[in-house]
C-alpha cells in the first residue's frame, strides 16, 4: 500500500508507515455483498408470481389492437350503465310518460317525470303528493294491443331496464288531495275544497280557467287515497268515479311520487307538494 505521510520512529526501532482511510474494493469483505442496480432484490417468490402476472397482462393487451381494447371498456361501460339503470328503476326511480292535460299547468302534455318509488313505503305519502298509480278500477279505456314492429323488442328491453320511460296508458297521475280517515267536500262559500272542515287555497290549480263547481263530501277509508288532477275542468279523476271503488285509489296501487319533471330541458324543475297549503288542516276525527 503506497505511504501517505512521513514514516515515524518505531520505539522498538523500526519505522511504521503512518496510513490514512481508503475506500477497500468490496472483493476484500466477503461479508459485504455486491449489490448491483442490475440485481435489484426482488422479495421473494410471491412478489415474482405478481411481477409475472403483471408482466402476462401486459403481453396481453400489446397482442389486442387497439379497437378491440376500445371496444370491450365500451362494452364494460354500457353493461355498468345496463345494471344500473334497471337497479335504479327497481328500487329508486322509474320514469314515466305524460299522454294527458288532467295535470296542466304542472303537469303537460308529453311530459317526461321520474317517481320515487320509497313513496308509500317505506316514506308515507302526505297531502299535496303528486302520484302515479295504476288503473286497477277501469278508469281508462283498455289499451288496443299493439301490432309489434321489428324493432319492438329493442323498446320494450329499453323500458323495462329503466332507459325509457313507461309509456303504458294503464297508468294515471294526479295529486293526493285525502289521505286516510279525511273527509273531503266541495266545496265552501268561495269556491275552496274543504278537508276536515278546513277550506283550502290551492295554488297549484290551473290558473287559466275557474274550476266549476262539483259537489262531493267523501271519508276517506283506511288503505285509501282520495286525487284529483290540477287542470279540474280537464280531470276524470276520484270525482268522475264515485261509482267504482267509492272514486279512490288503494295505497297498494300507487307506483310512487312523482318527484322531478326530466323532459324536454327547459321544463326541467323539482315537484312540490305544497305542504303550507295543508298545514292547517286538522287531523281526522278520531286520530
Amino acid at each position: 500500500m503506497p505511504e501517505t505521510g512521513p514514516r515515524t520512529p518505531d520505539p522498538r526501532g523500526q519505522d511504521q508507515p503512518r496510513v490514512a482511510s481508503s475506500a477497500v474494493p468490496a472483493a476484500e469483505h466477503p461479508a459485504v455483498p455486491d449489490v448491483r442496480a442490475d440485481h435489484a432484490f426482488t422479495g421473494g417468490p410471491a412478489h415474482a408470481g405478481t411481477a409475472s402476472k403483471r408482466a402476462r397482462r401486459a403481453k396481453s393487451r400489446e397482442r389486442h389492437s387497439p379497437l378491440f381494447l376500445w371496444a370491450k371498456e365500451v362494452a364494460t361501460v354500457v353493461l355498468v350503465a345496463i345494471v344500473l339503470s334497471f337497479l335504479i328503476k327497481t328500487f329508486l326511480f322509474r320514469a314515466f310518460y305524460i299522454p294527458s292535460e288532467s295535470m296542466v299547468s304542472t303537469l303537460d302534455v308529453n311530459d317526461r317525470i321520474f317517481v320515487n318509488l320509497l313513496v308509500p313505503e317505506p316514506f308515507a305519502l302526505e297531502h299535496g303528493d303528486v302520484v302515479v298509480f295504476r288503473d286497477t278500477q277501469g278508469w281508462l279505456v283498455p289499451m288496443a294491443e299493439k301490432e309489434a314492429g321489428p324493432f319492438t323488442w329493442v323498446q320494450d328491453g329499453l323500458t323495462f331496464i329503466g332507459l325509457l320511460p313507461d309509456n303504458s296508458e294503464q297508468h294515471l297521475v294526479k295529486r293526493v288531495v285525502g289521505l286516510p280517515g279525511d273527509r273531503v267536500a266541495c266545496c265552501d262559500a268561495g269556491g275552496r275544497i274543504m278537508v276536515n272542515g278546513t277550506p283550502v287555497d290551492e295554488p297549484y290549480i290551473n290558473p287559466a280557467e275557474v274550476p266549476q263547481v262539483r259537489e262531493f263530501d267523501v271519508v276517506v277509508p283506511e288503505g285509501k287515497v282520495w286525487v284529483m288532477g290540477d287542470n279540474r275542468n280537464h280531470s276524470a279523476d276520484s270525482r268522475a268515479h264515485t261509482d267504482s271503488n267509492g272514486g279512490f285509489v288503494d295505497i297498494a296501487d300507487i307506483e310512487g311520487k312523482a318527484a322531478v319533471v326530466a323532459w324536454p330541458l327547459n321544463r326541467i324543475t323539482a315537484l312540490d307538494n305544497y305542504p303550507d297549503v295543508f298545514r292547517d288542516v286538522p287531523a281526522p276525527a278520531g286520530k
